[in-house]
């Protein structure tokens, strides 16, 4: 790595001795090949897009490296003061030395932080292939340049205009030579010299403030509103006096008609040698908001991701039977979420988000029917047998991996069109990444310690700038981007992460819970690549299992019955007493108890389920650790004497019973009207209705009918579970290409270093060979001539090749045998024998002696 600044790898900014001209790469190609191994792996591991497909050689790695999709996504990942030393290469020297790029960011009074960071910014500019070059020569890549560099479309993000040289190089000579004269210059034989000689007045820190000494006081005032961007102004045919004081010195020189300029040299002079305004070396710090004893934060939590999993449960249990219909455009209507918030007793931004999570988990997808509706998938009846720690742990796992992003339901899209819930444009590829960031901060502070969430935002925000800190401030006002704006996706998900993390029992009160901490270090960052991570991820979440299972509370057998028909149950119950008594009772309250109300309904319910009034009876007796109540036991005989007292059956529908003063009552209710009811004997009546809807309109108006067979027998209604086919959670949407492993890694820097040999191996120059150093184009015969002397004298030869799609490419061969139109030989580039026909052979060279 002779070619890499040293400087750059250690802490100290000392400049090294300038390298010799033969060590100076005279290109990114260049620089690359001087790197080791490793640092290609860390460029390709930084940059993973480079790897699709793996580039034959350094040269086309740097190309791609080059190019302007790569380059912009680079530079979209560096944090930010890694951004700004960038943001100075461009409007530096080209090459520009570290000396030059350390006094335009910490200008001319020295900057203590910026110094201690500069060797770091720029490795890891070095390392990702934006920089190349030693100390004493360092060079922007030329795609960055043009990206960065100022232009009247695009100002520089560090509000610098253009050089006194870009700015005057359409003037006319004698124009140029007015200006030298004006600002107390002697006139030049040559508009270069000219320039030359104006720059360095403007670079001339004593000069400059001698002639700004003589500067009207509006002039300063204009320049001061133009120093730290947009350097450009207006300006009419007839400019005031105090610009065109300026004008006539070049300190606002013409770009076009009307419009004129500050010159970069000017405008530093002004900022005290400063390209930035506020240099940011030191990323900010997350500070504390509140402290609690761990044990509060996890037992906060722990309340938190039970309430969760009961969410989640009483969710799908009312879809149970198959929930709402899927839009035609696909996801859930407004309507349906409304009446799912109402079910889960919150608000509709809450319901979206549990309901992503069901379906992030598995736990809940489309059937795929002609009527296709949501239900629960067959992974649900897996996951309700699970203990609740492991239950937890898949939800949590899965949110903290999924792309999908609850809080963007209804908004609207780039096509205007509203994203609804469990819709197919809800995918953010940064999701994931956020979630971890956010809470990877928040593990960086002492246990039991909530974090200020601006402070975790402003921290999050210099990590990776959006897009609107690219640009400067107008009139040398602070820049807008200092603050979150609606527009900034990763802040909004920001601070979605932070309430679903509450919500889900991932931190408690703010602060991350130890089992969140145990979940998160299974979970690699953006940068990181394990050898495994789907065993990490199961390892992480075992251990967040066992850190959470002795936090929640143990399922109970009883209840508490009481003697105004409710039932009390002190903490979650075991599931089949749960389900026993969900049909039993009705839900009246929740909370750290849940209240159970019994009703008419409710029992009827149960007895319609096949169960008996003795059955009842034996079953709150064993269950409750109160006495059973006299009116419940009296509630329960009541319905049961009055329940099958009337039959319906299918004719459309009839109703019949033995008592037939019953049946004249139901006929002389208006509310029956709707059932278009008919005598058709003394204990049976006919409806125009099916039996479901007879059967629900007799019970509103206050009877207990039961429903029988078409052999008279009572039919027993029981709930019907309706289960999609088999269904996978939905994969996430990845950011940009996967991030390669360490095997993938290596395989793909070996195949680059060969193919790099092959195109840079010394050989021998043929009367026929291009004067620019390519293969040869040669004959068939004169390539089986080459290959077969190949053989007898064992040298190696470069040849070109073409294989069976198309793909050519460049070897280092060593010829073992030719035959059948065959040659066998030790591929120097694949490191292995093989063999090539020789009709793909384009092309053969003797490699040069030494």
């Amino acid at each position: 790595m002779s070619t890499e600044p040293q400087s750059t790898d250690n802490a100290d900014a000392s400049v090294t001795a300038p390298p010799r001209a033969a060590d100076v790469p005279r290109s990114l190609a260049e620089a690359l090949r001087s790197r080791d191994d490793d640092a290609l792996a860390g460029l390709l591991r930084a940059r993973p897009d480079l790897l699709n497909p793996v580039p034959n050689d350094l040269t086309q790695l740097a190309t791609r490296a080059g190019t302007r999709a790569s380059v912009v996504r680079a530079l979209e990942r560096l944090d930010r003061f890694a951004q700004q030393v960038a943001e100075v290469l461009a409007v530096a020297p080209d090459p520009a030395s570290y000396e030059e790029v350390r006094r335009l960011l910490a200008g001319d009074d020295g900057d203590a932080a910026v110094e201690a960071a500069l060797p770091r910014a720029l490795a890891t500019l070095h390392a990702q292939a934006l920089v190349w070059g030693p100390d004493d020569r360092l060079r922007l890549v030329r795609t960055a340049r043009e990206l960065l560099a100022p232009a009247p479309q695009h100002p520089s993000p560090t509000g610098l205009g253009p050089t006194v040289a870009e700015a005057t190089a359409g003037m006319s000579p004698t124009r140029v030579q007015d200006i030298v004269t004006a600002a107390g210059l002697p006139t030049t034989h040559d508009p270069v010299s000219a320039v030359q000689s104006l720059t360095a007045l403007f670079t001339d820190r004593t000069r400059m403030s001698a002639l700004l000494d003589e500067a009207p006081a509006e002039s300063v005032e204009v320049l001061s509103r133009l120093v730290w961007g947009p350097p450009y102004g207006q300006v009419t045919a007839d400019p005031a006096r105090h610009l065109r004081w300026l004008l006539d010195r070049g300190l606002l020189l013409p770009t076009a008609p009307g419009t004129v300029v500050l010159p970069r040299e000017a405008a530093l002079h002004l900022r005290a040698g400063r390209a930035h305004r506020t240099p940011e070396p030191v990323p900010p710090a997350v500070e504390v908001a509140r402290e609690y004893r761990p044990q509060v934060v996890d037992a906060a939590a722990a309340g938190q991701a039970y309430t969760a999993l009961a969410t989640v449960e009483e969710l799908l249990k009312d879809w149970d039977e198959g929930g709402p219909a899927v839009l035609r455009a696909g996801g859930l209507s407004v309507r349906d979420l409304k009446r799912t918030a109402v079910a889960l007793d919150t608000s509709e931004p809450l319901a979206a988000f549990w309901v992503e999570l069901a379906y992030a988990a598995g736990l809940l997808a489309s059937d795929g029917e002609a009527d296709e509706r949501y239900a629960a998938t067959p992974a649900y009846d897996e996951w309700q047998e699970l203990p609740a720690a492991e239950r937890w742990s898949a939800l949590a796992t899965a949110w903290l991996a999924a792309t999908r992003t609850a809080g963007l339901v209804g908004g609207r899209d780039g096509k205007d069109r509203t994203l609804s819930a469990l819709g197919p444009h809800l995918d953010r590829s940064t999701a994931p990444e956020v979630r971890h960031r956010v809470l990877a901060l928040a593990a960086t502070l002492p246990e039991g310690t909530a974090p200020v969430p601006e402070t975790l935002q402003a921290r999050l925000r210099w990590e990776r700038p959006s897009a609107s800190r690219s640009r400067p401030a107008q009139d040398g006002a602070a820049n807008p981007s200092d603050s979150p704006t609606p527009q900034d996706l990763r802040s909004r998900i920001a601070q979605w992460t932070l309430n679903e993390a509450e919500m889900l029992g991932v931190t408690g009160r703010g602060a991350l819970s130890s089992h969140g901490r145990a979940l998160l270090s299974g979970s690699s960052g953006p940068e990181e690549v394990s050898a495994d991570p789907s065993v990490e991820q199961s390892l992480a979440a075992a251990h967040a299992t066992r850190l959470l299972a002795p936090l929640l509370p143990e399922p109970l057998d009883h209840v508490l019955l009481q003697a105004d028909l409710t039932a009390v149950a002190p903490g979650p119950l075991e599931r089949p007493l749960g389900d026993a008594l969900a049909i039993l009772a009705d839900v009246e309250s929740k909370g750290g108890a849940t209240v159970y109300r019994f009703t008419p309904g409710s029992v009827r319910r149960a007895l319609d389920a096949g169960q008996s009034a003795s059955d009842l009876h034996a079953f709150l007796a064993a269950h409750s650790r109160t006495p059973v109540p006299q009116p419940l036991a009296y509630l329960i005989d009541d319905v049961a004497r009055k329940h099958g007292h009337l039959r319906i059956g299918a004719a459309s529908a009839y109703v019949r019973c033995d008592d037939e003063a019953l049946l004249n009552e139901i006929l002389a209710d208006k509310r029956a009207q709707s059932l278009r009811l008919r005598r058709l004997a003394p204990t049976v009546l006919a409806a125009q209705a099916d039996p479901g809807t007879l059967l629900d309109g007799l019970r509103a108006m206050g009877f207990a009918p039961a429903a029988e067979s078409a052999e008279g027998d009572v039919l027993i209604t029981r709930a019907h579970a309706h289960r999609t086919p088999p269904r996978s959670a939905p994969e996430p949407a990845p950011d940009g290409p996967p991030l390669p492993g360490a095997t993938l890694i290596g395989a793909a820097v070996r195949a680059i270093r060969a193919g790099d040999l092959a195109s840079t191996a010394p050989r021998k120059e043929a009367p026929t060979s291009p004067s620019d150093g390519r293969l040869p184009r040669t004959t068939a015969a004169e390539t089986l001539a080459t290959m077969q002397a190949a053989v007898l004298t064992g040298e190696a030869l470069w040849i070109g090749y073409v294989n069976a799609e198309g793909t050519a490419s460049q070897r280092v061969i060593a010829p073992v045998r030719v035959e059948g139109g065959f040659v066998t030989a030790y591929d120097h580039t694949a490191d292995e024998v093989r063999t090539y026909p020789l009709h793909r052979v384009t092309g053969v060279a003797e490699l040069a002696d030494d």
